[in-house]
């Protein structure tokens, strides 16, 4: 996986903002309760200073911390040994770092089922962690996301473009628009990391040309994008890849599941968390780059809207500088908010350039 380096060993190095990262992520997103059972899941890919504060914060709340730690699998997505369904399963709250995430997988959905609270950070790192929790005005956010919700919800038209070529249009004829970056509050119910909305305008609407040039994962070859990877897309379905190496690379890991609704949009998504400013191949990360556009293909949940599907596996593909318009009106150009709504809200939260 291409990422950008920048771990720095050492197990003092920022311990302690990350005391206060996992604080806000156990008592304010995932409002861990005394008592409760809280089961965190790492890989052998894991940073495990992450995994390892985040117990010690649950045990703070007055809750009991199981870390599962197991081999990091091929792709995402893929069934967790069964020791490990069977721990999540069970519990009330799981906190998944593991960078082969297991979201997708039928484990996953027994676990929200039986009404587990559940976040996915796969792949976070101390820096993450420090950037995108400890450091970031959560409510603040949280504004500027109920605010983006509003004014994409109430829209029927959206139409997506980009420099490096993107134009894309779907209509959402009412379909929910959903605040990922919020507290856990509802039994069964999945979180992600703050800085994200996402919804899927319905299917046969959605038509154009998707130029990826920030990030894609998976496959784990790619991640940081070196060349952009084009995609024309025809009432929902990518029915062409095209591009360099890296486009090449794609093509080949999506036609090798031999699986339809593997080119079938699942969700788009927009980030926001003004902790991200820039792609690192971190997934988690680059879906919320300030001002980004996400897109997933592949496996689309229940809880985005519309008709769910499962396929072989999910991705992720990020778009930089992106314009945004609503049944017309520019909320977005090239990357910075021009909604006189959203720039009051970037200007509370101190976002540079606003």
């Amino acid at each position: 996986m291409e990422v950008v380096s920048r771990i720095e060993a050492r197990g003092e190095y920022l311990s302690f903002e990350v005391a206060v990262g996992t604080r806000k992520l156990v008592e304010q997103i995932m409002l861990v309760r005394p008592g409760e059972h809280v089961v965190i899941t790492a890989d052998t890919s894991t940073d495990w200073r992450v995994a390892e504060a985040t117990a010690q914060a649950v045990a703070a709340a007055g809750a009991t911390p199981t870390i599962v730690r197991y081999e990091t699998r091929p792709s995402s997505a893929m069934e967790p040994p069964s020791p490990v369904a069977g721990a999540v399963a069970n519990a009330d709250v799981w906190i998944e770092f593991a960078v082969a995430y297991i979201m997708h997988s039928d484990a996953f959905r027994t676990a929200i089922a039986n009404g587990v609270r559940y976040a996915n950070l796969t792949g976070m790192d101390v820096q993450m962690l420090v950037d995108t929790i400890a450091r970031v005005d959560f409510q603040g956010v949280m504004r500027l996301g109920q605010a983006l919700v509003r004014l994409v919800g109430q829209a029927d038209e959206v139409r997506i473009t980009s420099p490096a070529g993107t134009d894309l249009v779907g209509r959402n004829q009412g379909r929910p628009v959903n605040l990922r970056g919020k507290p856990a509050e509802k039994p069964g119910e999945a979180v992600m990391l703050s800085g994200q909305i996402s919804w899927n305008p319905v299917e046969t609407t959605q038509n154009g040309r998707i130029v990826f040039d920030g990030a894609i994962w998976p496959p784990n070859e790619l991640g940081l994008l070196r060349s952009p990877v084009t995609c024309t897309l025809k009432e929902g379905v990518v029915t062409e890849i095209e591009g360099g190496p890296d486009a090449q690379v794609f093509k080949r890991w999506m036609h090798g599941h031999g699986d339809a609704n593997m080119f079938r949009v699942a969700h788009w998504s927009l980030g926001f968390n003004p902790g991200v400013t820039r792609p690192t191949g971190r997934i988690v990360e680059d879906e919320r780059v300030f001002g980004c556009v996400e897109l997933g293909i592949g496996t689309k949940g229940a809880w985005i809207g519309g008709e769910a599907w499962v396929a072989a596996a999910h991705t992720d593909g990020s778009m930089q500088s992106p314009s945004i318009l609503v049944d017309g009106v520019a909320i977005e150009e090239e990357g910075r908010y021009v909604h006189p709504d959203l720039v009051t809200i970037c200007r509370e939260l101190d976002v540079p350039g606003y």
